[in-house]
């Protein structure tokens, strides 16, 4: 802006330029000359040669200033110039206001912002270029200016020429115009761009804010300490606190204790760089946790605010746990998984698969199961898995398979069909285990149970199965079918006389001379000692049976070599037919035979006699003894006895076994041998097991008034257990003692019960345990068991037959016997009770054979309902069964081998005394004896000094039992008396050192 009092600025500068010259002059004339100014001062020379001189030095001073003022001017004028093109050229409006609002100056970047011409701005009201909505807003700013003389700044609205808004900026400051009067000073500055990127911004701010409160995940927006400054809905849900509550607290409060430390630390890196992730688990208002993925990926720097995602991985978190589980047992799982896709292809096999089959994952991986067939199942096998694949969605079953090296092996396999949500079959996932140990074992229990131990021959069991499918075959082909019952005579002389272990090589060679006179469709099987039978099918006719009849007695009779031994002996035959007029079953057809060969012997022995249905004249006396029983069920004659089981290690009574006794008016106390045989095949074995039942219903309810509650088990035969209305009967019996739990009821059934119809049992057992009702399965082991039974008899409870207990002590062979038992009742989760415990010894065997429930006169006879109660409250106090030794399942090697010391033993006396034609064997290498000697002799850590002494004590009884043989031999009997004393003493110290490694 130009100056215009600037002329008036110059003439001033040499004005005072003239008024110091005079003033100079006046001082060289002095203060004379100023007093007498009408005449002039006289100077001398020097004076007026010296005034000059200062003259003309001012005058060059004063020509200099006029030079430097001159030159201020010139720059003066110059800046005023830059000052203007400043002024209109500058990036932001300037404008001058009057008081009023009128607009006094203006720049040009003003003009151009508005988009006028400066002079359509000057006089102009500055309203007429603000938006009419924002005209109060300058009013107010205008007003606090003046009013405060602070500068003022605001954003409002302007419009320019062509109607456009300018977003503007203006900062007020007060001023003067030219006259004086008071003034505004404005800067006007453009900022609509700026505004545009608010709006933009606050646009997507408010989106983001829609998306957060709309988002899965829950969101905070936290400062630099942990304090919640922004929470979106789905966090507040997630937590169960209300936004103003989440508002008030800190990310600490949320946190639970135990991972507080943890969490802290990585919030505060997470807050630090403004990113990261880490999982945490938060406690919900109702106090209850969930857990948590906390995320960030910003961070304001500016502000120190972090914006945080917190993901409920809760759900995912229990997913992973189960699919980890999964993995696990898929990795670690002792049986084998193979997992294929839909068309079979192998897509994923774990460690097991590889052990069993051989076949790595990498090899398995890509084939289908083919791989592994054995060729042994057939076509229709496969069929039928493929059946029940697609109707049940799972198959169940053996199979034989084979391994990498070609080896057959048998498994248990499950497979089962995954599918997709509309039903489609996606995968098939089998688990296998191998059971090639457990079929061996089966198959020898099998042969066991189907076959006789010393012969090879059928047993009982194996024999009643081909009878009755002889029968049925004979029925279906109109053919004759013979049964043949044949008893060694003279056998038992031979036994006593030579030994049994002579009479066993006789069994054995007779029993294959025999086999060999019959054809490979008959049977031949050895039911007792010396008893067999002979089952001959496809006969048109009797007499065509008879060359065989004549060959199986002659070689019954042929002469066997044993040793030096010639033995012989003959047989008594007896022989029944089927069909009869009369339909006969298996068992009758066996009775049959068994009195026809009791004719037979009777009659001269050595030969064979035809059974007589006519004339048999034992059919009169059995009706004859059926009407006593009924009478005597009448009279009342029948009472139950009790004989009590028990736990051996215990001392807990278990319950009782009810036992019926006939207290017949002349004969006394009759045993149930004597008078339920005649009743087996009657409906009077009916009648009489209902009233065994309910007597020991009503006893339990008599004992329940003294405050005995246990467990009573009663026997049921054949013919009641196969009643069609079995069950229902039995329900009629319990609801008329409703006192006694059914629960507290055991049935025991023999295994021969079981044979006949084994669906019918298994249905009948099942809907007596539906009840409560078990059922125990009697007899185990007599030479009936079967694995059928136990894997289709859901039976709780194995009793081990008496006859295998009583011979445990001194017979190996009864001892392992006892052995397979309770490990098959292990195998089978079956309990296990031992019949026949006569002794504290056997009781101790038993222990250790792990069998620790039974019964027996050892611990106690059967007696009378009233001992009942005191003998269950006395029994243990005192007792020497208290005190029973224990001992672990390492300690049965010793136990075999000491019963095998006894049998050996007692095997060398007998032979000694002329009871045994051959000496028992010294060298026993292969008994239990001698192996667990050979162990445990290998074994570095086994250092017992009774081993010592066991191991010197075992070669002396052997030497001294070979000098004692030779002495026999020699006929020195005096001698061999003497040493078998010291045998004895021997035998008795030995059994005492393996007793002391026992324990």
């Amino acid at each position: 802006m130009k100056d215009k009092h600037a002329p008036e600025k110059c003439v001033a500068t040499s004005a005072s330029s003239g008024a110091v010259l005079r003033q100079m002059a006046e001082e060289i004339i002095g203060d004379d000359a100023r007093d007498s100014r009408a005449s002039p001062p006289l100077l001398t020379p020097e004076a007026m040669q010296q005034a000059l001189h200062e003259l003309r030095v001012h005058q060059i001073e004063l020509e200099m200033q006029n030079e430097e003022l001159r030159q201020a001017q010139a720059k003066i004028e110059d800046a005023k110039e830059r000052y203007f093109d400043l002024y209109d050229l500058a990036p932001i409006g300037y404008l001058t206001l009057s008081a009023q609002g009128s607009i006094l100056q203006a720049n040009l970047t003003s003009t151009r912002l508005l988009e006028v011409v400066r002079a359509e701005l000057i006089k102009q009201p500055i309203t007429r270029f603000i938006y009419r909505d924002d005209q109060d807003i300058f009013y107010q700013l205008r007003k606090r200016l003046i009013s405060t003389g602070e500068p003022q700044t605001c954003e409002l609205r302007m419009v320019r020429s062509g109607g456009a808004i300018l977003w503007a900026h203006l900062d007020a400051t007060k001023a003067q115009d030219e006259g004086g009067a008071a003034a505004l000073r404005i800067v006007l500055s453009d900022y609509s761009a700026r505004k545009l990127a608010e709006d933009a911004l606050q646009e997507s701010y408010q989106a983001l804010h829609s998306i957060l409160d709309a988002t899965l995940d829950g969101f905070w927006r936290i400062d630099v300490r942990g304090n919640i400054l922004d929470v979106n809905p789905t966090y507040c849900e997630q937590s169960g606190y209300s936004r103003e509550e989440l508002l008030r607290m800190n990310v600490s409060d949320l946190e639970v204790a135990e991972c507080a430390a943890a969490s802290a630390k990585q919030t505060l890196t997470l807050i630090e760089t403004g990113h990261g992730q880490f999982e945490s688990v938060h406690r919900r208002k109702d106090g209850s946790l969930w857990q948590v993925e906390v995320s960030s990926t910003y961070r304001d720097a500016a502000g120190g605010q972090v914006f945080v995602f917190l993901r409920d991985i809760s759900k995912r978190k229990q997913a992973e746990e189960k699919l980890q589980l999964a993995a696990n047992v898929f990795s670690h799982s002792r049986e084998g998984i193979m997992i294929t896709a839909a068309d079979g292809s192998i897509i994923n096999v774990n460690a097991a698969f590889s052990r069993i089959t051989g076949y790595s994952r990498d090899e398995a991986i890509g084939q289908t199961p083919q791989i592994l067939s054995s060729g042994r199942q057939t076509r229709e096998f496969y069929e039928s898995m493929q059946h029940s694949l697609k109707q049940k969605g799972h198959w169940y079953g053996e199979l034989w398979n084979r391994r990498k090296n070609g080896e057959i092996y048998a498994e248990m396999q499950t497979v089962s069909s995954v599918r997709d949500s509309n039903g489609d079959v996606i995968q098939y996932v089998a688990l296998f285990s191998d059971i090639t140990e457990i079929k061996a074992q089966q198959s020898k229990l099998e042969h066991i149970a189907h076959y006789d131990a010393l012969t090879s021959l059928p047993n009982r069991v194996l024999l009643g199965d081909r009878l009755r499918h002889a029968i049925a075959q004979a029925q279906r082909r109109g053919q004759l079918l013979e049964v043949v019952y044949l008893d060694l005579d003279g056998f038992k002389a031979i036994n006593d006389k030579h030994g049994h272990e002579a009479g066993d090589k006789l069994l054995i060679a007779l029993s294959g001379s025999m086999k060999q006179a019959l054809r490979e469709c008959d049977t031949l099987a050895r039911i007792g000692g010396d008893e067999f039978v002979a089952v001959l099918v496809d006969l048109p006719d009797v007499a065509t049976s008879m060359p065989m009849l004549n060959r199986l007695l002659a070689a019954a009779a042929q002469v066997v070599h044993v040793g030096d031994l010639a033995l012989q002996v003959s047989a008594s035959m007896g022989v029944t037919f089927c069909p009869q007029q009369d339909e006969v079953d298996a068992d009758q057809l066996m009775r049959q035979a068994d009195q026809a060969m009791y004719q037979a012997k009777v009659s001269g022995k050595n030969r064979l006699h035809f059974f007589d249905v006519e004339q048999d004249r034992s059919v009169r006396g059995h009706h004859e003894s059926l009407e006593h029983i009924r009478l005597a069920l009448a009279e009342h004659e029948f009472v139950l006895y009790y004989q009590p089981k028990v736990n051996m290690r215990s001392g807990e009574v278990i319950g009782v076994e009810a036992l019926i006794r006939w207290l017949h008016p002349q004969r006394g106390l009759l045993a149930p041998a004597i008078f339920l045989p005649v009743i087996e095949d009657h409906l009077r074995a009916i009648e009489m097991g209902e009233w065994a039942i309910n007597q020991a219903l009503i006893q339990m309810e008599e004992w329940l008034k003294v405050g005995l509650d246990i467990e009573v088990s009663v026997n049921i035969g054949a013919r009641q257990l196969q009643q069609k209305n079995f069950v229902e009967s039995l329900q009629a019996i319990l609801k008329a003692h409703p006192q006694v739990k059914p629960s507290r009821l055991q049935l025991e059934i023999l295994e021969t019960s079981a044979l006949e119809d084994v669906a019918h049992v298994f249905q009948v057992i099942e809907a007596c345990r539906e009840i409560g009702v078990m059922f125990a399965l009697d007899d185990f082991g007599t030479g009936y068991s079967s694995l059928t039974y136990l894997k289709h008899l859901p039976v709780a409870l194995l009793k081990i037959d008496q006859s295998f207990v009583l011979g445990m002590l001194d017979d190996p062979d009864d001892l392992s016997i006892l052995k397979g038992v309770v490990g098959l009742a292990s195998a089978f989760r079956l309990e296990v009770i031992a019949e026949g415990v006569e002794s504290l010894e056997h009781g101790a065997l038993l222990l250790q054979l792990g069998c620790e429930q039974a019964q027996g006169f050892g611990i106690a006879a059967p007696m009378a309902a009233h001992e009942v109660p005191n003998w269950v409250a006395t029994w243990w106090q005192g007792s020497d069964w208290c005190n029973l030794p224990s001992a672990s399942k390492e300690d049965l090697a010793r136990l075999m081998a000491s019963v095998e010391l006894r049998a050996w033993i007692k095997a060398m006396d007998n032979y000694l005394k002329g009871e045994r034609a051959s000496q028992p064997s010294l060298d026993r290498q292969q008994s239990y004896f001698k192996q667990w000697l050979k162990i445990a002799g290998q074994d570095p850590c086994f250092s017992h000094p009774s081993f010592a002494a066991v191991n010197e004590l075992h070669a002396q009884i052997n030497m001294l039992a070979s000098e004692v043989c030779d002495l026999h031999v020699k006929g020195r009997e005096a001698q061999v008396q003497t040493r078998i004393g010291e045998l004895h003493a021997l035998q008795d110290c030995m059994l005492e050192q393996l007793q002391t490694l026992v324990q």
